[in-house]
């Protein structure tokens, strides 16, 4: 079902802070709750009525509270999907359905920080929260999952205004977030019986390691960790260099955006697109995205969503590029192409990205959640007076796709599927504007209708003001600047219009 109304909850937590107005948001939509021990004692506290889990499951909490919710009639609740068959065993067994599962975990890590007593850390080792937490994570198509109190706006949110009803995409949004919570819980775990709590983060026994000719520049060593048959079939010429690699991560990265559009081509220079045009056939796209910038194309990475043919094939061998990646070749292109012995042709098998990324900095490593999100017309929130018509709407997403990969400060003016110019990796977010506006005109583009996206706000009028006189006509950007209206009326006096997405892509 893609809409649920929460009809029920179990609620289990350690701490009880940040809990009070969904407490009451419960109480106000008559919600059963199901609860144990301190946690139903605070819930009544706040007036709200609680079954305790013992009257459904028929047994006190025992061994010292270490089982109390591990028992068929609740894990039957959560599990069960919501069909005929589910259904009539629940009632066959008298077992409640649960919509909604509120737990936090033991704070394992947290002791293992504050003390060596191995008894006090071992007994901070949560079972039935984390069986909760996967139980409901798994069976998201019914049932919302709260594993943390990280997650706690989120369902105040469906709670207050949504009414109880939550939308299938937050759900495996929260199963997400749950399993994240699995998993870092048991690594730590492990790494406490493994007694290695400082263990490397990439080399691992599970990943190929494979010396790379050099790193950055050719004084520095370099290694890869991963498999990249997983993903590449490299076809031709010589090996990936460490920039080839992150080259190649950046175009990849950037094609998933554009996988289930019509065929497009990027080039890339330094991780930052030159040229991306999405057009009916393959070689438009080609030739379209060379016209943005044939200088900088030169020695670049290119890729495509889709088969690269012989006409293709020919035109891109007039240029020397170091990458060429694409979903497969036709036999006379992939001939043509495997000619140049020094240019790498690789076929790419899956579009895959990873969900987090690593950097090394400091004294150690830090890591945060890919980038995936990406706003369509239905995230798109018109602030002008004049609304964009459906092509500016088209190219607004066209541009705010492009922001999304390219160094900040960054500024993407973009027509009719086509890159025309970008500013980017600039200090001043008016230095990237005056950037892409000089570079679109020194290849000849009339930016007459153009569209222009910022990864970021504008914190002043500067920009859409510059753009304004270059020609741009519509504007997206994320919106968030205590001057924001500045902008805003600048674009009503002028007659532009502007959307905001209220998310930024900032990239460094």
């Amino acid at each position: 079902m893609s809409k649920i109304k929460i009809k029920s909850a179990l609620i289990s937590v350690f701490y009880k802070d940040g809990l009070e107005d969904i407490i009451h948001q419960l109480i106000d939509q008559n919600v059963t709750i199901y609860s144990t021990g301190g946690t139903q004692t605070f819930i009544e506290s706040l007036g709200g009525r609680v079954v305790p889990v013992e009257q459904i499951t028929g047994y006190p909490s025992i061994l010292d509270g270490r089982v109390k919710t591990l028992h068929p009639k609740v894990f039957g609740g959560i599990l069960a999907i919501r069909n005929e068959d589910h259904l009539g065993q629940l009632e066959k067994y008298e077992i409640p359905t649960i919509d909604l599962v509120i737990v936090d975990l033991y704070p394992f890590e947290e002791t293992v920080a504050s003390t060596t007593d191995e008894e006090s850390i071992i007994e901070k080792i949560d079972i039935g929260g984390i069986a909760l937490i996967r139980g409901a994570a798994k069976n998201f198509n019914d049932v919302v999952i709260v594993p943390s109190k990280s997650e706690y706006p989120l369902i105040f949110d469906i709670l207050k205004n949504g009414q109880g009803v939550s939308t299938l995409e937050q759900r495996k949004t929260l199963a997400a977030h749950a399993f994240k919570v699995s998993s870092h819980y048991d690594t730590k775990i492990f790494e406490y019986f493994n007694g290695q709590q400082n263990m490397p983060v990439f080399k691992s026994s599970f990943l190929e390691s494979k010396t790379l000719r050099y790193g950055e520049n050719p004084h520095q060593n370099a290694e890869f960790y991963g498999n990249l048959e997983e993903i590449f079939d490299v076809m031709g010429g010589k090996e990936l260099s460490y920039n080839n690699l992150v080259d190649v991560d950046a175009a990849v990265n950037l094609m998933h955006e554009f996988r289930n559009d019509q065929p497009t081509f990027a080039i890339l220079k330094h991780t930052n697109a030159c040229g991306v045009a999405t057009r009916p056939t393959v070689l438009e796209a080609w030739n379209v995205a060379l016209a943005a910038d044939p200088v900088s194309a030169f020695g670049g990475i290119l890729i495509c969503n889709t088969e690269i043919d012989i006409d293709t094939a020919k035109e891109i061998d007039k240029l020397f590029y170091e990458v060429l990646i694409a979903p497969s070749f036709t036999e006379e292109a992939s001939k043509l192409l495997l000619a140049k012995a020094k240019r790498i042709l690789v076929k790419q098998k899956m579009s895959k990205i990873q969900s987090k990324s690593f950097k090394t900095l400091l004294n150690g490593v830090i890591q945060h959640d890919t980038d995936l999100s990406i706003e369509g017309k239905d995230e798109l929130k018109t602030v002008t007076k004049i609304a964009p018509n459906d092509q500016q709407i088209a190219d607004l997403i066209f541009a705010n796709k492009l922001a999304k990969h390219l160094k900040s400060n960054t500024i993407v003016l973009a027509r009719d599927g086509q890159l025309l110019a970008m500013g980017c990796g600039q200090t001043s977010r008016v230095d990237a504007c005056e950037q892409a506006i000089a570079k679109a005109k020194r290849f000849g583009f009339d930016l007459q209708g153009a569209a222009m996206a910022s990864d970021a706000f504008f914190p002043f009028p500067d920009c859409v003001e510059i753009a304004h006189k270059a020609g741009i006509t519509s504007v997206i950007q994320p919106g968030g600047s205590i001057k924001d209206q500045l902008s805003i009326d600048y674009c009503d006096a002028h007659g532009l219009s502007m959307v905001m997405t209220g998310v930024r892509h900032f990239k460094h």
